[in-house]
């Protein structure tokens, strides 16, 4: 799979190795370096185009910081990067856990028309479960593949498919009433 639009490759302009859990202080020391080295003020007086140059390089050092800070943006932009998820694409999720989805779903539909405090409270502590299991099995695969595993392309698909599962929980937690 390749990406329609070439991303650009932050960790190689942080010079950091494509990692789902980077050094977050090598982030943070590349980011304010750069922020300092392309600060608009410095090229004040320089070409139009040099202006322009290190207004993009200041852009990009922004992007980087935001997206390789955040685990949620960074796990999906490793993703992108290595052409496993694209965007907007029809993922297929297994089977079994849309069958277990959808008992929380009429649970909440249920709970749609009739409020019920114990109810909410049991769906809330299943969806956590779920929730809880997703990021457990997520962490392992994301270091298994940090560790230049021989498996890469496996793991990848495994994390690709954890990535879907916590995006329909965060739909379901939406649509959960709130106390």
């Amino acid at each position: 799979m390749s990406a329609t639009k070439q991303l650009p490759n932050y960790f190689e302009f942080y010079e950091l190795p494509v990692q789902f859990n980077p050094d977050l202080n090598a982030v943070k020391t590349k980011f304010y370096a750069f922020s300092k080295k392309y600060h608009p003020d410095f090229f004040a007086n320089e070409s139009d185009e040099k202006q322009q140059e290190v207004l993009d390089l200041s852009t990009l050092n922004n992007k980087a910081y935001q997206v390789l800070s955040n685990p949620q943006k960074r796990l999906k932009y490793v993703l992108e990067l290595k052409g496993i998820v694209e965007t907007d694409e029809g993922y297929q999720l297994p089977q079994s856990f849309l069958m277990e989805m959808m008992d929380v779903n009429e649970a909440l539909m249920d709970l749609e028309f009739e409020p019920d405090a114990e109810k909410l409270e049991q769906v809330n502590r299943d969806v956590d479960a779920i929730e809880h299991q997703l990021v457990d099995e997520l962490a392992n695969l994301t270091t298994q593949f940090d560790s230049k595993n021989e498996d890469a392309e496996q793991i990848l698909l495994a994390i690709k498919d954890l990535y879907y599962r916590q995006k329909y929980i965060s739909r379901i937690r939406e649509r959960l009433p709130k106390d």
